[in-house]
């Protein structure tokens, strides 16, 4: 836990009666069990067990929590317990969020920046073909496919690819960024993944911009077993190239020497992509995956950026809305998650 997370702990309002913490290096993160009541969080070492002990102390010492403050405090503990990589950003409101969305021309970007800009925040997109901005199949109705412009949307025309773009758009007003990349390997490289995501972690730290949600697949990383039996052969065969590119992006977050792992970042692997308007059904899968429209998928990442206390940060969630296996409730306020 870092010094600033510490004093982020001590003065949050289920932890103030609690009184001087000792920092102690960000080495590891509490993980929750899916049976498990909101409340109860699993400690793989004496210090996270020490941190989930004081929570429950404090809760105590107040005479009980209600339900929903239990589970906000909890999800505060959890995040600070993680390392919550606690920098000086931290998520800002959409209403006064300034971020950037890379790969914001393509299905699931477009959507990032169609329901960004919807609930209030400025949006810049950096773009190889900035005409390619469209409305996007799932939010934007009857309007699909129609050239899309706003006056808090920017479109920077340049390559993720270069470190000079990336430097124009990734400022420090920029308080959140979106790295939804794509193509296929032949038309993009093979490296581009990573080679791109690079440049904006650099940028990001440059600016001194902290939150990131990273959109990856089901099937990369140890996520592998979670695929459906037919996209596992086609992982292993005609995508081969471009998982291996996707599993070298993630680890510059999740690899501890990773350059990424100081960021407050959440890696977003979806089931099969679909279109269609946000369902607000997000399932957090712990099992096989099952499919999720495109704009959930925008609706999580955007909850990376503009809630405070999003229970997946420093994690790798793969998420389903229809069908998978060992589903959870996706943890955030307001989310309702439906097995089907």
């Amino acid at each position: 836990i870092t010094p600033s997370a510490v004093d982020a702990l001590r003065h949050s309002p289920a932890l103030a009666s609690l009184g001087p913490l000792t920092p102690t290096p960000p080495s590891v993160s509490l993980k929750e069990h899916p049976s498990s009541p909101p409340s109860l969080l699993a400690c793989p070492t004496p210090t996270m067990a020490a941190v989930a002990q004081m929570a429950s102390s404090a809760f105590t010492a107040r005479g009980g929590l209600s339900a929903s403050s239990s589970k906000k405090s909890v999800r505060a503990v959890r995040a600070v317990s993680r390392g919550v990589r606690a920098m000086a950003a931290g998520a800002t409101p959409a209403s006064k969020a300034n971020i950037v969305v890379f790969g914001g021309t393509g299905g699931t970007g477009s959507e990032c920046v169609f329901q960004a800009l919807k609930r209030g925040a400025k949006v810049t997109v950096l773009a190889r073909t900035p005409s390619k901005m469209v409305y996007p199949p799932g939010s934007g109705g009857a309007k699909e496919g129609q050239p899309f412009s706003d006056p808090n949307l920017t479109m920077v025309q340049g390559d993720v690819n270069s470190a000079a773009d990336i430097a124009k758009v990734i400022t420090a007003d920029t308080t959140g960024v979106v790295i939804s990349l794509g193509g296929k390997s032949k038309d993009v490289g093979k490296t581009m993944l990573n080679d791109g995501t690079l440049n904006v972690i650099n940028g990001m730290k440059a600016a001194g911009v902290t939150r990131v949600s990273v959109v990856t697949s089901i099937g990369a990383g140890d996520s592998a077993d979670q695929a459906p039996f037919m996209f596992k052969i086609l992982m292993s065969t005609v995508m081969r190239s471009i998982f291996t590119d996707k599993n070298n992006q993630e680890q510059l977050f999740l690899a501890p020497a990773g350059p990424g792992n100081g960021l407050e970042f959440c890696i977003v692997r979806p089931g099969g992509l679909g279109t269609g308007p946000p369902t607000g059904v997000i399932n957090v899968i712990a099992g096989e995956a099952g499919s999720i429209a495109r704009a959930d998928v925008a609706d999580f990442c955007l909850g990376v950026l503009f809630e405070e206390t999003f229970p997946y940060l420093g994690q790798a969630p793969c998420i389903s809305s229809v069908g998978g296996t060992s589903w959870m409730k996706d943890g955030r306020d307001g989310m309702v998650a439906v097995k089907k």
